[in-house]
């Protein structure tokens, strides 16, 4: 999952969703230096890439992209599944994508002391940019890409993950479709809260 995922599977509470979008930068027992709710955030943040890496039908995913990714493939389907939350958003959400985008930079900024260095470099860029509302169209996730390969340890195979991306478009929207209801259900188990939707 990545970040639209993550945030969306937070809930309502705006610490849990700050603690869920900083997870990556939190190690370790790091975590208990955070208010509760954010901690709690932190470590949904590591429940939800556990599930995701370890469930069948992602490691399915996985297999079409190993050819140009290898053992980064997964970093792109993660990708690939905020591609398809954001295009199957009205299914999951009463709010538009862009209320829903803007409300999270509203939590991100009115907590912007609290977010890890690594953190701060990013989100100027994610909230002028649109990062979350791009990721519904095919240009802006072979942006997403772009950014990957120059900032971190992404194999320069973009093309080829927008190929496969092509090709197998309906598989892809398939997988998602059967994937996403239940990380829903069991994040909802793990949070004890109810993500309200259509």
């Amino acid at each position: 999952m990545n970040y639209l995922s993550h945030i969306y599977l937070s809930g309502e509470s705006e610490e849990v969703i700050l603690g869920n979008f900083i997870g990556d930068f939190v190690k370790g027992r790091q975590f208990m230096n955070y208010p509760e709710n954010v901690a709690k955030g932190i470590m949904l943040h590591r429940f939800i890439d556990t599930f995701t890496d370890t469930h069948s039908i992602v490691n399915e995913c996985i297999v079409k992209l190993r050819p140009g990714f290898g053992k980064h493939s997964g970093i792109v389907v993660d990708i690939f599944l905020d591609h398809f939350l954001a295009v199957n958003w009205h299914h999951y959400s009463f709010e538009k994508l862009s209320t829903f985008t803007k409300r999270f930079h509203a939590v991100l900024l009115s907590n912007f002391f609290q977010l890890p260095s690594r953190v701060k470099m990013v989100v100027p860029f994610l909230i002028q940019n649109k990062r979350l509302q791009s990721y519904a169209s095919h240009e802006g996730i072979e942006k997403t890409l772009l950014i990957m390969v120059k900032y971190a340890s992404l194999p320069a195979e973009t093309q080829f993950a927008m190929q496969i991306l092509h090709e197998e478009y309906e598989f892809f929207n398939d997988a998602f479709k059967r994937f996403f209801p239940e990380i829903i259900e069991h994040v909802e188990m793990k949070g004890n809260f109810k993500i309200v939707r259509p």
